[in-house]
């Protein structure tokens, strides 16, 4: 039973990523190859609290959020006036330095040997709660006004700025939500597991989420949570071949976009989201 609470417990982790390039990626139509550094930037600022300064558990977590948040208004301010293939390169790069300044700073972060001793205070209940909680908010917002200026950014910026929308100021809104969420999910990964280095959050991490919610349906948020759990828990049912999982993401989008470009799930949502949305426009 504890090995599949363990793989309910890293599941439903990576939901809450893949909810965030979600966020990014499906909605606003931008590619991060640095997510997963956003990742660390709340990981270790809550390990840190935590380890160090013996901070309680939710104010580690709301600290570890702000940290990511911060990082992402620094990386976005020079970044997002760029073109999106050069916003990959840029965030590709800052993912690079985040690995290299927590190697190299071993008496605050452990460096190359990690970071370890941190109080476990995710729990099961916890890591799924919250992934539920931000499935919800990723949701509401892409139904909210903020969610369809995103859509008008990503199909057409010119046409959007047009009709008066603040597209630099949209990319930065939801460029920080998402971050916020990676960010989130780092805090959650570092007090499941106790113990984080610099490894865990390479470049290619955030290249197998982007896997993910393609396969899902970049227009689709069911889609993504979907291939999130079923991607997710590929490695523990193909165990003797985890290591290949990257090549096996790979063949599936290969297929995916020369059979069905549009993702698995499309544009399609479940009519519970509908419900919910509309709920929350009438609220509005």
């Amino acid at each position: 039973m504890g090995y599949y609470l363990s793989v309910l417990t890293f599941t439903s982790i990576t939901v809450v990523a893949i909810t965030s390039i979600y966020v990014i990626t499906g909605l606003a139509g931008l590619f991060s190859l640095g997510q997963a550094a956003f990742m660390a930037v709340g990981a270790y600022t809550s390990g840190i609290l935590i380890t160090r300064l013996s901070m309680p558990f939710l104010p580690a977590v709301v600290f570890g959020i702000a940290a990511g948040m911060l990082a992402a208004f620094l990386v976005g301010i020079p970044t997002l006036k760029l073109r999106r293939d050069y916003i990959a390169l840029v965030t590709f790069g800052f993912g690079e330095a985040i690995i290299a300044i927590l190697n190299n700073t071993a008496n605050v972060t452990g460096g190359a040997m990690g970071l370890v001793g941190i109080t476990p205070y995710t729990t099961t209940p916890v890591a799924v709660g919250i992934a539920v909680l931000a499935v919800v908010l990723a949701r509401n917002f892409k139904y909210s006004r903020f969610g369809r200026q995103c859509i008008a950014v990503k199909n057409d910026e010119v046409a959007a700025a047009s009709m008066g929308v603040n597209v630099a100021g949209i990319k930065m809104m939801a460029f920080l939500f998402g971050s916020a969420l990676t960010a989130l999910a780092g805090t959650l990964y570092a007090s499941y597991t106790t113990y984080v280095e610099p490894g865990l959050f390479v470049w290619t991490l955030s290249a197998e989420w982007i896997i993910i919610v393609f396969f899902g349906g970049v227009n689709s948020l069911t889609g993504a949570v979907v291939a999130a759990v079923l991607l997710g828990t590929l490695p523990e049912i193909l165990r003797a071949t985890a290591e290949w999982r990257i090549a096996i993401y790979s063949v599936l989008v290969l297929l995916i976009i020369n059979f069905r470009p549009s993702g698995i799930f499309g544009e399609y949502e479940l009519p519970l989201w509908r419900s919910i949305a509309r709920r929350f426009r009438r609220a509005g």
